[in-house]
């Protein structure tokens, strides 16, 4: 398989998993937990004595994906990505979520692109770390001040979603080298 092959597959399986990720928080924020509170969202443990949206998990591995997708496909076809998760997102959101999700969607997913950009051909693990707390942070206060009109869950959302970046580093990191080792290059 030649280099630029490889590079557009990779680049579309990022973009259809970054895809994937949206429906997963939504269902998983709706469905599965070690808690639902009646008329709000499943929850589960972050930390200790820290419960959070269970859709974090999927929302923290978006960030890293849409970085993905960015260094497969370039900036455009990141920004395009964004902007269909934001439909995505809006269409399956449960009613009284539309609004949140889809605009903490698209605000985080932007600001995590603003910072990841002028980062990722120098230090690519650096720029997806930065991206992704950035991208969190902004996506955890829009969402639950739109959704539920408190900052109860901050503390999980925030912890719940770095978690999954860092649990992304190695996997990064693995293929930065392979990256260099096949000479592959950033779109």
């Amino acid at each position: 398989m030649s280099l630029e092959t490889r590079r557009l597959v990779e680049g579309w399986t990022f973009f259809a998993l970054f895809c994937l990720t949206i429906p997963a928080a939504n269902w998983l924020i709706q469905h599965a937990g070690t808690t639902c509170v009646p008329n709000g969202p499943c929850l589960v443990q972050v930390a200790p004595g820290v419960m959070a949206p269970s859709g974090v998990l999927m929302i923290g591995l978006a960030f890293t994906l849409r970085d993905l997708v960015q260094r497969r496909l370039g900036a455009l076809f990141s920004a395009g990505a964004i902007l269909i998760g934001a439909g995505i997102s809006a269409a399956i959101a449960p009613p009284a979520l539309v609004v949140a999700s889809a605009t903490a969607f698209l605000i985080s997913e932007f600001a995590d692109m603003a910072v990841y950009t002028p980062l990722a051909r120098r230090k690519l693990v650096l720029a997806v770390v930065l991206s992704g707390l950035v991208g969190l942070v902004v996506d955890s206060i829009v969402f639950l001040q739109l959704a539920f009109g408190s900052l109860d869950y901050l503390a999980g959302q925030v912890i719940g979603k770095a978690l999954m970046v860092v649990a992304a580093i190695p996997f990064i990191v693995l293929l930065r080298r392979r990256d260099d080792r096949l000479g592959l290059t950033p779109a």
